[in-house]
């Protein structure tokens, strides 16, 4: 029996689908701190800090609980991909990344009264050599928008994916399987 709150620092419906399957009752409660990157840092690094950043915004609104703070980012020859800013930004991106491999990384910050736990997960993607056609369709859907390196794996996203190197849920957007590894011992503490 869990005798601590849970809470999810972000507003991703695919973040709130993960952590459903996990089983465990959470709530959502988003983060709008405006998120500073951390570019002195090593891209994983970065992603880390500003999963802290988006925990620690809530969980000092909510100090008893567990927090979980959440940032995905796509990395390409050390270029950082966030989320598109236009129509013409996505395909900028995707036309980086046709035929290409890149890294997804996500960072997560686990924080509680007694501890404050930092990793990341790092999954590599191959794109297929992706055709006009294709992209012209994709970037003309609501999908690339709110996604780092503006694909969902998970949606219309599959179609540009050659091959995956990792956790599949980790491009989704959260390691499920080990925020719930490192989630356990906080929860029954």
């Amino acid at each position: 029996m869990m005798r601590k709150q849970l809470i999810l620092a972000s507003a991703s419906p695919r973040r709130k689908e993960l952590m459903q399957d996990s089983g465990l009752p959470f709530q959502i409660i988003p983060s709008k701190k405006e998120e500073i990157v951390p570019l002195h840092l090593p891209a994983a690094q970065a992603i880390e800090q500003l999963a802290l950043q988006k925990a620690s915004d809530i969980f000092t609104q909510h100090p008893d609980a567990i927090v979980i703070g959440c940032d995905t980012m796509v990395i390409w020859k050390e270029e950082r991909l966030g989320k598109p800013k236009d129509q013409a930004d996505a395909l900028r991106m995707l036309k980086m990344l046709s035929n290409q491999t890149h890294e997804v990384i996500t960072g997560v910050a686990l924080l509680s009264k007694t501890h404050t736990i930092l990793f990341h997960e790092t999954t590599k993607v191959t794109f297929y050599d992706l055709e006009e056609e294709l992209l012209t369709a994709y970037v003309a859907s609501d999908e690339p928008y709110d996604k780092a390196g503006a694909y969902g794996i998970q949606g219309m996203g599959k179609l540009l994916v050659k091959s995956i190197e990792g956790d599949y849920f980790n491009v989704v957007g959260l390691p499920i399987s080990r925020v719930y590894r490192e989630l356990l011992p906080l929860l029954h503490e």
